[in-house]
């Protein structure tokens, strides 16, 4: 082993949450080893950096355990070891509070990743706590190191921030407002994924239809997409996240027309009931929605559509959660991330009186839940026989002797094959469907 590295110093990454997380942790590893870290186990790291999530109170209890296991190691075994905490919850005050108590070492926020390095070397130096996080957005720096897994499909932030302002949501005041990233930064990183072998790639924004927003050129995200179809050696793209508010038939028509853009529109409904949804502040309707699918499946006929739906929120009643139910049965998504309502506190909703009872809420879930299913078991089942295109992406997490792959429209697909088809596009035929996967053979 080259003695420089066993001797340089050890990191490890614990993240939390959504895909702007895992891709933030690939710019704090990319930071980490310029500054002279390698990656380790984390038995054997010399610092371990949080990467957190604020979206559910689930989410941060999670972290919170993992933080007192690490603390209680480092007081037993470890006592050079420093902990670093950042990501969503680090930009929230009451958890700072909280971590200053708890002996975190470094705490950065979502807006200053970049500075990490720098805040490694004044807790060494100084040997006490450093907190610094910006309370507000700053210009994105551009470019920052990056290091990706190995693999073939990759993400690519686009812009960073929301301006919605939903009522159950706290990420407005975690990831600050909208800020587009430049679209030739954007297309530089692309062609560098493609000529590095990554052959997938998906763009990541809290609401993509808002990209251009704060650009001296005027480009939308139909424009980015279009141009990202361009680049050589990137043969899918995929996107997330689209409000409803905002798709416009412009971006439609470029999904239709762009060959490497995927057919899947990820489009969160959240509830079927104009009165919660107004609540919830989402800015449309359910008239509005049903109307926006109508015009994807018109545009773009082979499109999968999914969606998030959440139940029990603040007020909601029986009849309008039937709404919700009413709108799964007409609209019938390809798939769905469904979720019970959970109060987070410095939101609005989390304020909001006539709150559900937990029963219900579970009730409820279960309910929606069964109903998705069978739909989705349905249309799956309505697949068997036809052949599709896969991307390989590796061995199956649930079976080791088969290969996953998957279908341009989102789903996977588990075949029989040799290991040497992995990061290949093949065609494959649907033989057997189920509700979250299909099998196929390869043709």
């Amino acid at each position: 082993m080259n003695n420089e590295l066993y001797d340089a110093p050890k990191y490890h990454i614990l993240t939390y949450g959504c895909q702007m997380n895992v891709r933030d942790s690939e710019t704090i590893a990319g930071l980490l080893e310029n500054s002279g870290y390698v990656s380790s186990g984390i038995e054997e790291a010399d610092l371990i950096v949080f990467n957190t999530c604020s979206v559910r109170h689930s989410a941060e209890n999670k972290v919170y355990g993992k933080l007192g296991e690490i603390l209680a190691r480092r007081r037993k075994k470890r006592p050079d070891m420093l902990v670093a905490f950042g990501g969503c919850m680090a930009q929230l005050p009451d958890v700072r509070q909280r971590l200053k108590k708890r002996g975190v070492d470094i705490v950065f926020g979502t807006h200053n990743v970049h500075e990490l390095p720098a805040l490694l070397d004044m807790a060494k130096q100084s040997r006490k706590p450093v907190f610094q996080v910006w309370e507000q957005e700053g210009t994105i720096i551009e470019p920052l190191p990056s290091l990706r897994k190995p693999g073939f499909s990759a993400f690519v932030n686009i812009m960073h921030g929301c301006n919605n302002f939903c009522s159950y949501c706290i990420v407005p005041y975690t990831r600050g407002r909208e800020r587009s990233r430049k679209p030739l930064e954007i297309i530089r990183e692309l062609n560098e994924l493609a000529a590095a072998g990554y052959r997938e790639i998906t763009l990541l924004g809290q609401n993509v239809n808002s990209y251009g927003l704060g650009l001296e050129n005027k480009v939308d995200f139909a424009d980015l997409l279009l141009m990202a179809n361009n680049v050589d050696g990137i043969e899918r793209i995929r996107f997330m996240t689209s409000h409803p508010k905002d798709v416009s038939n412009k971006l439609l028509y470029a999904i239709a027309e762009g060959q490497r853009i995927c057919e899947h529109v990820h489009v969160p409904l959240q509830s079927g009931s104009n009165r919660i949804l107004n609540k919830m502040n989402r800015g449309y309707s359910r008239e509005h929605y049903l109307e926006l699918i109508s015009r994807i499946r018109e545009i773009i006929p082979e499109a999968a559509i999914s969606s998030d739906l959440i139940v029990g929120f603040p007020g909601e009643t029986e009849e309008e959660y039937l709404e919700t139910l009413d709108m799964v049965e007409k609209i019938r998504f390809d798939a769905a991330f469904t979720f019970m309502y959970s109060a987070r506190s410095g939101t609005r909703a989390a304020l909001m009186e006539d709150q559900v009872e937990i029963d219900e809420k579970r009730k409820r879930l279960a309910q929606l839940n069964k109903q998705q299913y069978q739909i989705a078991t349905e249309i799956n089942r309505s697949l068997e026989g036809r052949i599709d295109e896969v991307l390989v992406e590796g061995v199956s997490k649930t079976d080791s002797q088969k290969l996953s792959s998957r279908t341009r429209t989102n789903r996977i697909v588990n075949f029989s094959g040799q290991k040497d088809l992995i990061g290949k596009l093949i065609n494959v035929r649907i033989t057997e469907a189920r509700t979250f996967s299909l099998f196929g053979e390869v043709i």
